[in-house]
Order: C-alpha cells, then sequence, then structure tokens
C-alpha cells in the first residue's frame, strides 16, 4: 500500500499534470466530494463547484482554450493544519483563440485529505477577464 502524496508534492504533481494537458489525471487527484470555490469570481463565472464531477465539467475543456506554458513562481506555504497548504503562484501561456498572451496571477489555499483534494479555493485575478475580447474559458463558464 502506497503512502499518500502531501498536499504539497501533489499540488507540484497537478501542476504537472495541468502543464502536460493531461485533464482527466489531473481531476483523478480529487477527491469524490471535493468542492472548488472562486471568492473572487466575477459575475457570470461559477463561485463553487461540488463534487469531482464538477470540477471535471468545468475543466474538460481548459486546454482547448489555455495553452499552459508554464509557472514561474510557485510559493507554497504550510500552515498549522497539516493537511492545507496555502499557494502563491503565476501561471503564463496563450490564450488558444485570440494567440495572445495569458499571465494570470493566483494565491489558492488547498486542503488534502488522504491524498485527495477535498477542498480548493482559487482566488485567481478577476481582472484578466475582464478585458476586452478575454473569455479564456469560452463560454464554458
Amino acid at each position: 500500500m502506497s503512502v499518500p502524496m502531501a498536499p504539497a508534492e501533489l499540488y507540484h504533481h497537478g501542476l504537472r499534470l495541468l502543464l502536460e494537458k493531461d485533464i482527466p489525471g489531473w481531476v483523478d487527484l480529487w477527491d469524490e466530494e471535493g468542492v472548488m470555490e472562486f471568492p473572487f469570481a466575477p459575475p457570470g463565472w461559477p463561485e463553487r463547484l461540488e463534487g469531482r464531477q464538477s470540477v471535471a465539467d468545468y475543466m474538460r475543456h481548459y486546454p482547448d482554450h489555455i495553452d499552459l506554458h508554464g509557472f514561474p513562481d510557485v510559493t507554497i506555504h504550510q500552515t498549522t493544519a497539516p493537511e492545507t497548504i496555502v499557494v502563491e503562484m503565476r501561471a503564463v501561456g496563450r490564450l488558444v483563440a485570440t494567440d495572445s498572451p495569458f499571465d494570470m496571477t493566483y494565491i489558492a489555499v488547498v486542503t488534502v485529505h488522504d491524498g485527495r483534494i477535498t477542498s480548493y479555493r482559487d482566488y485567481w485575478n478577476p481582472l484578466t477577464v475582464q478585458q476586452p475580447g478575454v473569455d479564456f474559458l469560452g463560454g464554458h463558464r
């Protein structure tokens, strides 16, 4: 029986899967009842996804809209709760539809239990999608 990955290790593994455009693999890191929240979601964007299937539906077309090139800045902070980490990061790539640069900053609060993500609060920068012509999920919000 293998030991479940620690939260920071699991998070880094998830970033590698996203760079490989392995969305099913990334979704497999989630607990069946995992919850993803977007506290800074602008109007028209989801604020909460409940369950692995909802996360999968939300992320399914991600590579069709964003071609991720890397995560040049990733800092993971341990918290006093061993299963919870706070992540500061930046993702860069290009928007597929317009071939324009994609550069987003995030802060995420992630909780992992038994090697699966149970809670992911994604404080992504809503100003990015308020620029004219930017809809990086192609209407699949």
